[in-house]
């Protein structure tokens, strides 16, 4: 361990895993009982102290006389990454800016590296894979996931272990990390070969993902809602009658009474358990969605509030979001938020949930609107269990799919998975099941959800998916759409999970009582119907092969959906390609993201032969080929060494 003390602070560095080391700062002494992703203590790390150096595995971290650290590769004595201070005499690389609550404005300062690329940090609508270049905001929002875990081209991986809003600001002169209010500086920083060997890492610190359930990696149907217990069961039992695949089907928002009752509106939805016992017999899963608001009206507030198991406020009622609900003539109005971060609340809930859904069958959970999605974002206002708002408020996706994971398996539970709209680090272990949020229904977000679903591949979490067609809108009888509902079908096919959902036309409004339009694969017409059922059928083909790469997914923390660098770093073209990728260790897929577009440019990388699986052409690695995308199809290319399955 390394130690360092001077008039603003104390530092401490001590091995944390293979390759790897945390960093903590505090203005006084290192307190160890704040909220963070490091809450697996690692086994005992071999290190030796070298020259004042600590030497752990492949990384050698120096700490200068001023307490500066560098952290270099130990073979060779490379320079992975540097503290820098803001000004030649004062500020340090680090800053506590005090906020007069005995909190403080935490900065931390690094280097820049000219051509150094940046991977991971979550889930981001702004269409780039390397943010090199970005302001990056740590906090949670709708199709916006702040998971502060980078990969960086120069070997090492950095997680900014605090749950604290703030920023990351990637510039040309310099790397800082910014938390708006928290106690310490706090960071994990390790050196690998590889991207692989980087994510294998950090999968150890944070938990690995367990292993998808094989009924998982099948076709989920949703859409925006079906309001009935019948219509929902007429759609499973169309999908049987055309002999189509179908695992699971979504009871979306508004099934319930009120936000925070945690139940089945009878009125609407008279007998859940022969629901789940038909869709059981069809071997579909029926995945129920819950949220973690909580109407002043309904049967839970009272006690919730009265027991200190809502999210606080510091001035005013503990009301953190308008949002209509049922009963109230389609009017929003206040409502709050169960506190994640309780124990106690996350027991709370559970009890409601399994009352009124695990009892009833009910196994398959949509953990929606789960960031939570604050109105307006006045995170100094709030009040966590965990801490105040500004200090822990990221971490509240996390948490909240913990009480699922915890509670489930107590029950004996082993194949648990939950949609969630956010997360942060180390929510896969706890099986999180990511999707990219209320997006766009247009080609340029089509084309934006390749580098975000990237993008959370290198932040650790394997299990991925987006609306397949978007979410806002769509016109089932417009053939532009249902050319990109074509286009986003076969994309999906080759994601970890696949999901079809959406708000289609003709949408009702905003309310507690509206729907969207049809969202069934037999929607769009005849033509895009028989395009679609054959996408259906060629996942089932893949499902085996996507399971053996969710395997290892669990087993070493490599995502069967990446970019191409991270299984060939050697390539540098590799590096830059941010419209295709790998999925599972044998087939590179290129999807096409525009309107009209039957072809399009793949760079195959050096090192391999390559084979279109539509033509069986053999191809070169390192090299770049036009290849053809008629609208049945996008291109998809297997490694001629390898077990492809197509």
């Amino acid at each position: 361990m390394l130690h360092f003390r001077n008039s603003e602070h104390v530092l401490t560095v001590e091995p944390w895993g293979t390759d790897s080391v945390r960093v903590r700062v505090a203005r006084d002494c290192r307190r160890d009982n704040i909220p963070g992703a490091l809450d697996i203590e690692p086994p005992d790390t071999p290190h030796h102290v070298e020259d004042g150096a600590l030497i752990v595995g492949k990384l050698r971290v120096e700490l200068a006389d001023n307490g500066h650290l560098t952290f270099r590769r130990a073979e060779d004595g490379a320079e992975l990454l540097r503290e820098v201070s803001a000004h030649f005499a004062w500020p340090g690389p680090r800053l506590f800016s005090p906020n007069g609550d005995g909190y403080y404005r935490l900065e931390q300062r690094f280097a820049a590296y000219p051509n150094e690329r940046v991977y991971g940090l979550g889930q981001h609508q702004h269409g780039r894979l390397d943010q090199k270049g970005l302001v990056i905001d740590l906090v949670q929002r709708n199709a916006e996931v702040s998971i502060p875990f980078m990969v960086s081209s120069r070997g090492y991986g950095l997680l900014w272990n605090l749950p604290a809003v703030g920023r990351v600001e990637f510039a040309e002169n310099g790397t800082r990390w910014v938390a708006d209010s928290a106690r310490q500086i706090d960071y994990w920083i390790t050196a690998g070969d590889t991207p692989a060997e980087i994510l294998a890492h950090y999968a150890d610190a944070t938990g690995h993902a367990p292993v998808l359930p094989d009924w998982a990696s099948g076709f989920w149907q949703s859409k925006l809602r079906y309001q009935t217990q019948e219509e929902l069961l007429a759609v499973a039992r169309e999908y049987q009658r055309r002999d189509l695949p179908l695992s699971v089907i979504v009871a979306d928002y508004y099934h319930w009474t009120h936000l925070g009752d945690w139940r089945f509106d009878l009125a609407e939805w008279p007998d859940p358990a022969a629901m789940v016992k038909e869709l059981d017999s069809m071997d579909v899963k029926l995945m129920v969605s819950i949220w973690p608001s909580v109407n002043p009206v309904g049967e839970s507030y009272r006690d919730l509030h009265d027991q200190g198991l809502l999210v606080g406020t510091e001035q005013g009622a503990p009301v953190h979001q308008i949002f209509p609900d049922k009963g109230f003539g389609g009017h929003p109005h206040g409502v709050s938020f169960y506190d994640a971060t309780n124990p106690a609340a996350r027991d709370y809930l559970w009890a409601k949930v399994k009352q009124n859904y695990y009892d009833l069958g009910v196994r398959v959970w949509w953990l929606d609107a789960c960031e939570p999605e604050i109105f307006p974002e006045q995170f100094a206002n709030l009040r966590f269990a965990a801490g105040p708002g500004r200090e822990v408020a990221n971490s509240y996706p996390r948490e909240h799919v913990r009480g699922f994971h915890e509670h489930l398996s107590g029950l004996g539970e082993t194949e648990i998975v939950c949609l969630v709209r956010s997360a942060w680090a180390g929510s896969q272990r706890f099986g999180a099941a990511l999707w990219s949020g209320d997006i766009q229904t247009t080609f340029p977000a089509l084309r934006s959800q390749i580098s975000a679903g990237l993008n959370v591949a290198m932040s650790g979490l394997p299990w991925w998916t987006t609306d397949i067609g978007g979410f806002h809108g769509g016109d089932p009888d417009d053939e532009d759409y249902r050319e990109l509902m074509i286009r986003w079908f076969q994309y999906g096919v080759f994601c970890p999970l696949l999901r079809l959902h959406g708000h289609r036309e003709p949408r009702q409004g905003f309310g507690a009582g509206h729907a969207g339009g049809p969202n069934e694969v037999w929607s769009y017409g005849e033509a895009a119907y028989r395009i679609l059922a054959d996408q259906l059928r060629l996942r089932e083909r893949l499902r085996p092969y996507l399971g053996a790469a969710m395997a290892e997914a669990a087993r070493t923390g490599l995502p069967p959906m990446r970019p191409l660098f991270v299984d060939f770093p050697d390539d540098p073209s590799a590096w830059t390609v941010d419209d295709a990728y790998l999925f599972g260790p044998d087939l590179l897929v290129a999807p096409i993201t525009e309107l009209g577009a039957r072809s399009r440019a793949v760079h195959l990388p050096a090192g391999e032969t390559w084979i279109d699986v539509a033509t069986r052409e053999q191809h070169p690695g390192g090299t770049t080929v036009h290849a053809d995308a008629p609208l049945e199809r996008i291109p998809v290319f297997a490694r001629a060494n390898g077990n492809p399955p197509l």
